[in-house]
């Protein structure tokens, strides 16, 4: 059975969450503060994690922080409504997805397991095996992203849009089809997190060897990665 920890201090608002969370068949915890949520972690590590931005003793940036150092456990931030700067800064320092507060029970659990999906058996992904460009290569039975043979490491996210665009290496592919294809849902007016995975991954990745811009931007709402060799 799935597992969940839910870090919030809105101890009524954990309290439907969970009693949602586990008719839908999760198993669920609960931590609120920052620093309860990591020791959560420490003792028994979920298989996603729906962090509140706004956490006493450690805020849910801070959280996020610790654990991008040492592990990659899929993260799902909940975010002040309307707040953008929240949501793309989480989304910059490495969690998964987010999804505004008040949230739809409903809605939530579409994004828990749009988020699992891409985290989960590699097996159950499409195209398993091997996707290389130039001096990048994916893995996608075991996650894998190497550039020259060396490990770089990635969230699920930024894996996802990445192979999406190796696999139309040459081919621009709109944000709508990233969205739908990578994250799991319609492209909605405002929401840049494609935007932000792709800025990540031009950061982690660098530069071609001939120094170009691995991943162009494509006017009209696009991103196209650069065909080599």
């Amino acid at each position: 059975m799935t597992r969940l920890l839910i870090a919030d201090d809105d101890i009524e608002l954990c309290d439907l969450l969970r009693d949602y969370l586990q008719r839908e068949g999760f198993t669920v915890n609960v931590a609120h503060d920052g620093q309860a949520a990591l020791r959560s972690i420490a003792g028994s590590r979920p298989d996603l994690m729906i962090l509140d931005v706004m956490l006493p003793q450690k805020s849910g940036f801070e959280v996020l922080r610790e654990l991008r150092r040492r592990t990659d456990l899929p993260i799902l931030m909940l975010t002040a409504k309307g707040d953008q700067v929240d949501r793309i800064v989480g989304l910059e320092m490495g969690a998964d997805d987010y999804i505004p507060k008040p949230c739809d029970p409903r809605e939530l659990v579409a994004r828990i397991r749009a988020v699992l999906r891409r985290t989960g058996d590699p097996a159950d992904g499409p195209s398993p095996g091997i996707v290389q460009v130039g001096d990048i290569t994916l893995n996608t039975s075991t996650l894998e992203l190497l550039k020259d043979g060396a490990r770089v490491e990635a969230t699920a996210a930024e894996f996802s849009v990445l192979h999406q665009l190796l696999i139309h290496a040459g081919k621009p592919v709109s944000k709508e089809e990233l969205t739908l294809k990578c994250l799991g849902r319609h492209l909605t007016p405002h929401d840049r997190s494609i935007d932000v995975h792709v800025s990540n991954l031009r950061r982690k990745l660098g530069r071609t060897a001939q120094d170009q811009d691995r991943i162009k931007s494509i006017r009209g709402g696009g991103y196209q990665y650069i065909a080599i060799g």
